[in-house]
């Protein structure tokens, strides 16, 4: 099965690289990615290297060097590169203020307000970071999506496997990608592999394109062929598998069936994700038997060994969100949520509330200077942020 090379490079790195952004808050253009020919990818080979806390890929590889970029960067810069953090959708000049203060990897966008995807306002923000920043938003469609009051809406996914073709998905998803990137996003927290035939409105319900595993991977993937070939980069989500889950993760805890029964079933969409250079992997808050030991799989090394050594994943992997779901928060406090998640191997740790990301990153500076969080940790999930963003030559 062919799958789409995300194109991600980038015309022309910021010429603010090395430097702290504009201050004058003019509007200009904000820099997008010249797509590239779409090419078939194969599958990358599994790694069987692991660190004792969290799961390593190889490190030596060709491709564009990092090196310089990093190098721009202070060690607490590159500690915000890791972190994707939610902005106010109403305020512009917060949103760039905060990059420009920290220079955060990735900012979401979530919420009804349209200030920041109107008006070239994310041109402002790209100008305040010394790299590119990540804009992301949740457009899914049906219950969850950011650009329906402007660019119209989309059916939710079981809505769209029961009307609709892959190619039809594809398509759509492209159009959808267009819009996207024309009001400065450059990631999409979709699709969804979950599967699922419950309610609706259950916490996954139509959100899942299916329950039959075949089915779901086949129109999740026409959806990320779509985004991808906009220059939008997809991310599958939520390993290991919320489907069939006890419960809301936003609310408590929950419990997912046994792993060797998600083997056989919640987990068969992952099997071709290693092939689709340029995705991500959002990893959810489940308690998996079998895996987790009672933590949620965010936080839990064997997920991200799961993901990268079995399923062979070689690209950038995110968590849902730390600060405002419960299965977390009621147990961690957020700096130390966020840093047990990038100690077990995730690659940016998410937060929708957004607010001051100066305790996390002092809490992250405190654990590498301690030995808690390994410097060569941090250097693995900076590059692979940076070489998602097409920031290295």
């Amino acid at each position: 099965m062919k799958r789409l090379l995300l194109p991600f490079t980038l015309a022309v790195l910021l010429a603010a690289c090395g430097t702290t952004g504009e201050t004058d808050g003019q509007a200009g253009p904000a820099p997008t990615p010249a797509p590239t020919t779409a090419q078939s990818v194969r599958p990358s080979p599994s790694t069987t290297e692991s660190a004792p806390a969290a799961p390593t890929t190889p490190t030596t590889r060709r491709g564009p060097d990092c090196a310089p970029v990093v190098a721009e960067l202070a060690p607490r810069e590159r500690l915000a590169q890791l972190l994707a953090v939610g902005v106010e959708p109403s305020d512009p000049a917060a949103a760039a203020a905060l990059v420009r203060r920290e220079q955060i990897g990735e900012i979401f966008i979530g919420g009804n307000a349209t200030e920041l995807l109107t008006g070239n306002a994310l041109a402002r923000v790209q100008r305040a970071a010394k790299v590119p920043v990540s804009v992301a938003v949740d457009d899914e469609g049906g219950r969850v999506q950011r650009l329906d009051m402007l660019d119209g809406s989309l059916p939710s996914a079981r809505e769209m496997a029961r009307t609709m073709s892959p190619a039809e998905v594809r398509d759509l998803a492209e159009r959808r990608g267009q819009a996207l990137r024309a009001r400065g996003v450059t990631v999409d927290y979709a699709p969804i592999l979950d599967l699922t035939d419950g309610p609706a409105n259950g916490v996954i319900g139509d959100r899942s394109y299916s329950s039959d595993p075949a089915v779901a991977q086949r129109y999740a993937f026409a959806f990320a062929e779509g985004l991808a070939a906009a220059g939008v980069r997809p991310v599958f989500k939520h390993f290991p598998g919320h489907g069939r889950a006890s419960g809301d993760s936003h609310a408590t805890v929950v419990t997912t069936p046994p792993l060797a029964r998600l083997r056989t079933h919640d987990l068969v969409p992952y099997e071709d994700v290693a092939g689709f250079e340029g995705a991500g992997v959002m990893v959810g808050h489940l308690d998996v038997p079998g895996l987790t030991d009672g933590e949620p799989s965010s936080l839990s090394p064997a997920t991200y060994r799961l993901l990268r050594e079995d399923y062979g994943f070689p690209g950038l992997v995110i968590t849902d969100d730390l600060g405002a779901m419960r299965a977390v928060s009621d147990r961690y406090s957020l700096p130390e949520a966020v840093l047990l998640a990038l100690r077990a191997g995730a690659d940016q740790a998410l937060w929708s509330s957004g607010g001051d990301p100066g305790p996390v990153l002092d809490r992250l500076e405190r654990a590498v200077t301690a030995g808690e969080l390994p410097e060569e940790r941090v250097r693995e999930s900076l590059e692979r942020v940076l070489l998602a963003k097409g920031a290295c030559a």
